[in-house]
């Protein structure tokens, strides 16, 4: 993959609510002051341009699929978010935080630490500085927070229903005398009341040119919040067609029952052994024929996890479950006349509370219950033999640059939660507005607070990073004295802002972490600033990669492109060429033809061209160049020929994602063939696009989800597929037309491979990419005949010859002259695997 995250959006019709908004359509170059990054979709601000700017592809998520080698900005060039070099922001309507008006509370309801309603607490006391944010203790609840400029911080409570009304229940002013220790504000409320919510009002300077927004008219959410609340349904809009409501985070109760695990522990699966489904938690039940209880929720996919068990998979990543705004490009779409969505959710809002939203119960008892949920999907699938890996987003946060919402971070310190430039424009090596200052102190230590948490806490099994080459950019103010604590090193020693690192304290601190060592860590080994670091990224031994080049290699080959053979080859090895010489292993590479955004395995076999006219954007949203095939007819079509070349290029992909080296990560919906009509940045849809369409897999009509459990299952079966180590002549031996003489011609498109293995004997595997028919001579055998397992050309069930299918002796007899003669007769693109069989097993 590589795109991801939050998608351009055109300048779209308003609809009547008023979270709608006009946002800018995307440009071939991003001069610095012209616009305003819409990853905040909340407003362009226009004036005259300065010459900074950099070339790029036509829109975000065409730079995230990887394809950053094309940008002209170089990897140490700082990507600056766009400034209108006003003091005043603009008002937006219904975005909180965009304007200083939105935020209000009552004064009768601010009260000093000495008068607070018993009803709320008993007297405050001054608190504890650690650990960060709300803690339950054994007779009340310590709150602490991090903030370097604030002159003054209020703590604000609210009770669910003050909170929807948007007033403030009771808010205590925290003394710097007593409340105070360094940059922490800290305060402890005894005996506090239950399902209670809160939120920090903090004052300081507000100069926009020097990074700081300080603003006592907004309530923050805590960073450190475990669960997020503001509205309780997902897609409904706040009182008033609000799609930015006041949020609050959750106050933990004093007395909480634990969450009944039921002794469930990390299944620990080798990363050898892994089967990666990349999945979209809603969208995985949402659409009526999934038949759940609680269709497009955390229960709705416990509900279905018998179906991954069957298909074979044995570790699910989730697309992101953070809370995010879904309604954060809300916006009338004319097209389909419904309204667009953040659905793919790749803008946080907090890192530590799951997606209330995504919870059967949604804000049930402050957004406890979802927490519950969420821990009942881990236990539920833990019991299945399925680790669970979650896709974070710690490049960039939902409050954009300087126009978006102050929700959070830039509230209680701007500059050091994001990268900002001397005049207080935000680098923007994200795509989406601003970028996280990862390598900061402050922040480093908040990210590995959240894995060790989810970890530790939600029993979670790793993380996908999203944009992680992010993580190795130098923070702002980067030099000795700000990271390691002294200045101890050759004279000016210091680094410009975002410059890559060889050594990024984070990615070190994560790597050699006592608790995320063992937890599995997968880098997006690319950013949108023309960082690009696949095979490269600062690994300590124990990062994955997604592999952007098996992905664009493979599909490239597939569909018969010359020149390919020699580095195809080194994709089904694990990619050698990439890992070997810093002591990686095969598994380090995740390996994968689609993911989440970019075409649909069956879209990549039915377009050569990118078809998102139902995003309202005019097509000019999405990747362009997708190194797809349509086969010979665009998009639907009647033609036998073209529907069959479809369906056996769909098992020559998947067949060569399984028997690759490394670890297969697969999409939701590819193993029956999902269809998005040819859209390739489905990010804002909240519908059939997006959702998995259970009627197509369970009639199975080309029996294309047969052919991929059977696949998937054989992989997890065959330690020839699963190698620790890069396979050796020992094992692996290359073939061509004839055996033992492999053709690495630049217009050869055949590769075959013969690789030992302990429970099948040996394997036979032949990928003909050519528009023409072959005949393969087999490797000789004495003793020994081999089993045609797999053919490509072969229509369901005869694609995958298992010992349940009918009349297999009548498929193997009409073979049997080729095979008893060690030749096969292979059709154009066309694969085979073969399993080498004791003469009288066949």
């Amino acid at each position: 993959m590589g795109m991801s995250v939050a998608a351009p959006f055109p300048a779209a019709s308003s609809a009547s609510s008023p979270c709608s908004c006009s946002a800018p359509r995307r440009l071939l170059s991003y001069p610095l002051g012209s616009v305003v990054d819409i990853a905040c979709s909340v407003a362009i601000l226009c004036q005259s341009s300065s010459e900074f700017s950099f070339s790029s592809p036509s829109d975000r998520n065409s730079r995230r699929m990887g394809g950053v080698n094309s940008a002209a900005v170089s990897k140490n060039q700082p990507v600056l978010g766009d400034s209108s070099g006003s003091k005043r922001l603009l008002t937006v309507r219904g975005v909180t935080g965009v304007t200083s008006d939105s935020a209000s509370s009552l004064e009768k309801n601010i009260v000093d630490q000495g008068n607070v309603n018993p009803h709320v607490c008993d007297k405050p006391q001054r608190g504890r500085p650690l650990p960060f944010g709300s803690t339950a203790m054994s007779n009340g609840v310590n709150f602490a927070v991090h903030s370097s400029g604030a002159s003054a911080v209020s703590l604000c409570l609210y009770t669910e229903g003050d909170l929807e009304k948007g007033t403030i229940t009771k808010e205590i002013k925290l003394k710097p005398q007593v409340n105070k220790t360094g940059d922490v504000w800290h305060i402890f409320l005894p005996e506090i009341a239950p399902n209670l919510l809160y939120g920090y009002r903090v004052d300081g300077k507000f100069s926009q040119e020097e990074g700081s927004c300080y603003d006592p008219k907004r309530i923050l959410v805590d960073p450190y919040a475990k669960a997020v609340i503001s509205r309780g349904l997902y897609g409904m809009l706040g009182p008033g067609g609000n799609c930015w409501p006041q949020m609050a985070g959750m106050v933990p109760p004093i007395d909480e029952e634990e969450f009944d695990w039921d002794g469930d522990s990390p299944p620990r699966i080798k990363q050898k052994d892994l089967i990666i489904y990349e999945m979209h938690v809603r969208g995985f039940t949402r659409d009526p024929s999934s038949g759940v209880e609680y269709p497009g929720t955390y229960l709705g996919l416990v509900e279905k996890l018998p179906h991954l068990k069957e298909l074979g998979v044995n570790c699910i990543e989730l697309m992101p479950t953070h809370e995010f705004n879904e309604l954060e490009y809300y916006a009338y779409n004319p097209v389909l006349q419904d309204h667009k969505m953040n659905f793919w959710g790749y803008s946080t809002i907090n890192f530590f509370s799951p997606m209330t939203r995504y919870a059967a119960s949604g804000t049930n008892s402050c957004g406890r219950d979802a927490i519950k949920e969420f821990k009942t999907l881990v236990r539920e699938a833990h019991k299945l033999g399925m680790e669970v890996l979650m896709d974070v987003v710690f490049n960039h946060t939902a409050e954009g640059n300087e126009m978006g919402p102050t929700v959070s971070f830039r509230g209680f310190d701007n500059r050091v939660y994001y990268m900002i430039a001397p005049k207080g424009e935000f680098y923007n090596y994200s795509g989406c507005g601003n970028t996280f200052n990862c390598n900061h102190p402050v922040v480093r230590r908040f990210i590995i607070d959240c894995l060790r948490y989810w970890v530790l806490e939600m029993h979670v099994d790793g993380f996908r990073f999203d944009l992680a080459s992010i993580l190795t950019r130098a923070s702002s103010l980067w030099d000795r004295a700000n990271v390691f604590g002294t200045s101890d090193g050759p004279e000016g020693d210091t680094v410009t802002t975002g410059t890559p690192l060889s050594e990024p304290p984070l990615v070190d601190m994560m790597s050699n972490d006592p608790v995320l060592r063992d937890v599995k860590l997968i880098a997006e080994a690319w950013d949108t600033g023309g960082l690009y670091q696949v095979g490269s990224f600062p690994h300590w031994g124990v990062w994955s990669e997604w592999n952007g080049q098996f992905r664009d290699t493979v599909r490239s080959f597939i569909k018969g492109t010359d020149g390919l053979v020699g580095l195809f080859a080194q994709c089904l090895c694990g990619s050698p060429h990439l890992y070997q010489e810093s002591g990686r292993k095969p598994w380090h590479s995740v390996n994968f033809v689609t993911a989440h955004d970019g075409f649909t395995l069956a879209d990549l076999v039915s377009y050569n061209e990118k078809h998102n006219e139902a995003n309202g954007e005019n097509n000019n949203d999405g990747e362009s160049h997708n190194a797809s095939w349509n086969c010979g007819e665009e998009g639907d079509t009647s033609s036998l020929p073209v529907l069959r070349l479809r369906q056996r290029q769909l098992r020559n992909f998947m067949l060569a994602l399984m028997v690759s080296q490394g670890v297969p990560m697969m999409t939701m919906g590819d193993e029956y063939a999902h269809t998005k009509g040819g859209n390739n940045n489905s990010y804002c849809h909240d519908n059939s696009i997006n959702y998995f369409q259970w009627q197509k897999k369970d009639t199975d009509a080309e029996g294309f989800y047969r052919f991929c459990r059977l696949l998937v299952n054989f992989r997890r079966q065959s330690d020839a597929l699963r190698l620790g180590e890069f396979p050796t002549a020992e094992k692996l031996q290359w073939h061509g037309l004839l055996p033992n003489t492999p053709d690495w011609s630049e217009t050869s498109r055949f590769v075959a491979f013969s690789l030992v293995d302990l429970e099948a004997k040996e394997l036979y595997v032949a990928f003909n990419a050519s528009h023409l028919p072959v005949v393969v001579s087999l490797p000789e055998r004495p003793g020994f005949k081999w089993y045609p397992l797999v053919d490509t050309s072969k229509g369901a069930p005869f694609d995958f010859l298992s010992d349940d299918v009918n009349n297999r002796t009548v498929v193997l007899a009409q073979t049997a002259n080729f095979l008893n003669a060690n030749l096969y007769p292979m059709l154009s693109y066309s694969s085979i695997l073969f399993l080498l069989v004791s003469e009288d097993e066949f």
